[in-house]
């Protein structure tokens, strides 16, 4: 039995990770990002400050931080996104302070974010960042998901196609890429993924005391 105090190899302290999921529109980012935060208590959502107006039902500093883009250009002068970016119109960004100090801490966080934030993210804190792409199963299936929604004009689709092609073209600049044919086995990839990147040594911080430790016994 371990002692009273004494750290055991399951409950080594380890440094948090930031945990990229990206995929074109469409692909089931969001899905699967919903499905983790529900089934995975240690991982929370990084919540990034926007520009864009706040929809029903979302909670200012819990969906998003939402700025006017004065503010917003505030913020990127003072270097206080690790990343940032405007998409349709709108800006969003990662605010630096809170995700450096929870990774201290060993805090996971998630991250529903396009290829330029993650390669910005990668560029700032590489060892800390793990990229995971999603890709749909065709383009065909990619399109008939889009319209199914319901939700936005022909030239709206058209122009979410366009980014989709784009986006995907970046799929090698990934550590992982999963084809997103099935939502529940595409969700058990990404728990792999997770569960094995937590336990990689060089964020197993609390490992040199305790094998000092067993050293010394």
């Amino acid at each position: 039995m371990a002692e009273t105090g004494k750290q055991t190899g399951d409950t080594l302290h380890r440094r948090g990770l930031m945990f990229i999921l990206s995929s074109p529109s469409g692909a089931g980012k969001t899905t699967i990002a919903r499905m983790l935060l529900q089934h995975d208590a240690a991982i929370r959502m990084s919540v990034s400050v926007t520009t864009r107006p706040m929809r029903p039902g979302e909670v200012d500093g819990q969906d998003y931080i939402f700025v006017d883009q004065a503010r917003f250009d505030e913020m990127v002068e003072q270097e206080l996104f690790l990343e940032w970016a405007t998409v349709f119109g709108h800006s969003y960004g990662t605010p630096k302070a809170q995700v450096k100090a929870g990774l201290r801490e060993g805090q996971d966080f998630l991250f529903d974010i396009d290829w330029q934030g993650t390669q910005q993210l990668y560029q700032k804190l590489e060892t800390d960042v793990v990229r995971v792409f999603l890709l749909p199963p065709s383009i065909d299936e990619l399109r008939r998901r889009l319209t199914g929604r319901g939700t936005d004009a022909a030239d709206v689709i058209a122009s979410r196609m366009d980014r989709a092609r784009g986006e995907i073209s970046h799929w090698d600049g990934y550590d992982y890429v999963v084809v997103n044919d099935d939502v529940a086995l595409c969700f058990a990839k990404v728990q792999q993924i997770l569960a094995a990147e937590r336990m990689k040594r060089a964020r197993q911080t609390g490992l040199i005391g305790f094998v000092r430790g067993l050293m010394a016994d």
